[in-house]
């Protein structure tokens, strides 16, 4: 009897079950200002209590294979302000330096779409990701081969600012999710 509950126990039958891994709950579904938006919940995105309080919402984008960080989306909204769109543009190609010292803006790729009756101006950028680590710091990042996905939805409680920034292939695995997302946005008053 001995000898049956040593092999048992060797074999893990008598011992407890390990905890289970409790996976990410998928993101979920937010209303800001009158204004909706859906996370993929097919991205493995994970939702992340927002940094400070200039961001409505954060999440990690879980990196692509060979990339040696994950992905960062963000959402800001500041009311009606933040600025326009053309300087908040300008701001994110600031942000990225080109390996070959070019210009970020000729660079840029930018898109005007229509999302769900609102105006959505989407920016696509890589390169070295030089943005400030707070905004006023004076220090900056210094991340070669990122890459940016961006979009500015224009509503009726002003603007809603989504930044994807990440290592290149990480972002550009995101890029249907990305999409799906900025198309989620909705007025809802």
């Amino acid at each position: 009897m001995r000898r049956a509950l040593t092999l048992l126990a060797l074999t893990g039958l008598l011992l407890p079950a390990a905890p289970a891994q409790d996976a990410p709950a998928p993101p979920r579904p937010r209303t800001v200002a009158g204004v909706s938006f859906t996370p993929p919940t097919d991205a493995g995105w994970v939702e992340e209590p927002a940094a400070n309080r200039m961001r409505a919402a954060q999440y990690r984008l879980p990196r692509a294979e060979g990339d040696s960080e994950d992905g960062e989306l963000v959402v800001f909204h500041f009311g009606g302000g933040g600025g326009s769109v053309e300087d908040n543009l300008d701001r994110w190609i600031s942000q990225f330096r080109q390996p070959d010292g070019g210009s970020s803006k000729a660079a840029a790729k930018l898109e005007r779409r229509d999302v769900g009756g609102l105006a959505a101006h989407v920016i696509e950028l890589a390169g070295t990701y030089v943005a400030e680590t707070r905004p006023g710091a004076g220090e900056r990042v210094n991340k070669p081969g990122w890459r940016l996905l961006g979009a500015i939805v224009e509503t009726p409680a002003g603007p809603f600012f989504v930044k994807l920034v990440g290592p290149a292939a990480t972002v550009q695995a995101a890029r249907p999710a990305f999409t799906r997302f900025v198309e989620s946005f909705r007025a809802t008053s």
